[in-house]
């Protein structure tokens, strides 16, 4: 069997410490900014699951500045944690969609923190103009920069459910003018959407393993207060998973992905003052021992049914 570090997937963690020499951690950031999905350009409800804080509900402070902003995070990580460096993570809402001075502004203000090694900025695919291409491969050479795009599932009708606002062919375009330029693309997907099936899911994954990505997030669906979804959920016209429903697709996700992708989250604990459903997400620790335990009852690994045309 596989394994990274005793791990049975290629993690975050161990791509960083292969790359860095040490561990890093992740300070999440609020770039003042919207989405074309709530300001009217598309739409104004924002996609279904979407919370008020846009995604960034654990970032810092949108009225701080961004130095302020990694200094506080810093200071509570160092308190639980010998933490020395960190990757800014431009968390809320969509971080490029802002006019490209003042993109260059809190992009550079965090690349110039001596404590920042890299940049990751999460994203829509369809807000990506050349001046934010450009900007993005110049700062490149000075740290990484990474792209976090929302694809959430590749499958349009669901798509269209979710209120994802832009094609496939959109996701499509915007990764490889990301690479042409050599900016590390990291994907989002959302296991338990509503209407997906384990094939739909599966399909998603057979999809990204023959794009030229670098990262994936597996992310859990959860059902945040305040939200579109909710109502759906308050109306029973969808379920979530069990945790051992969950932990059967995620490792079936697992072990048809590319390992040659990196797994930049395997599951996720959304804020546990608006999360509605599922209550177990909660318990981060023991979803992750669940899980890791049944890998190897399994003898599961990444990549171990992956066949990459």
């Amino acid at each position: 069997m596989k394994n990274w570090n005793g791990k049975p997937y290629y993690s975050l963690d161990y791509m960083l410490k292969e790359r860095f020499n040490k561990k890093i951690y992740k300070v999440a950031l609020n770039g003042g900014m919207t989405c074309p999905n709530r300001d009217g350009k598309i739409d104004t409800r924002g996609c279904i699951f979407c919370s008020k804080g846009g995604s960034g509900d654990f970032a810092g402070k949108g009225i701080d500045d961004i130095t302020t902003q990694i200094n506080n995070q810093a200071e509570i990580l160092r308190e639980k944690t010998n933490a020395s460096n960190f990757i800014a993570y431009f968390q809320a809402y969509t971080n490029t969609y802002a006019p490209t001075d003042y993109l260059r502004k809190i992009y550079t203000e965090a690349l110039s923190h001596p404590n920042i090694v890299a940049l990751s900025i999460a994203t829509r695919p369809d807000c990506l103009d050349k001046e934010a291409l450009d900007l993005l491969e110049e700062l490149n050479n000075i740290k990484p920069i990474w792209i976090e795009l929302g694809l959430q599932t590749i499958n349009e009708k669901t798509a269209e459910y979710i209120r994802r606002g832009y094609p496939l062919s959109c996701f499509d375009s915007a990764v490889k003018k990301l690479r042409k330029r050599g900016i590390e693309v990291i994907v989002h997907t959302i296991l338990g959407l509503p209407g997906e099936t384990r094939k739909d899911i599966l399909e998603t994954i057979h999809y990204l393993n023959n794009k030229d990505i670098q990262g994936i997030k597996l992310q859990l669906l959860h059902v945040l207060k305040d939200t579109d979804l909710a109502k759906e959920y308050e109306l029973n016209k969808f379920e979530v998973y069990t945790m051992e429903e969950y932990i059967d697709t995620v490792i079936d996700c697992v072990e048809h992905l590319s390992n040659n992708i990196v797994i930049h989250r395997i599951t996720g604990d959304g804020p546990k003052k608006i999360l509605i459903a599922p209550l177990w997400s909660g318990n981060k620790k023991s979803v992750l021992n669940s899980l890791h335990h049944e890998f190897k009852v399994r003898q599961a690994y990444q990549g171990k049914k992956c066949k990459q045309k």
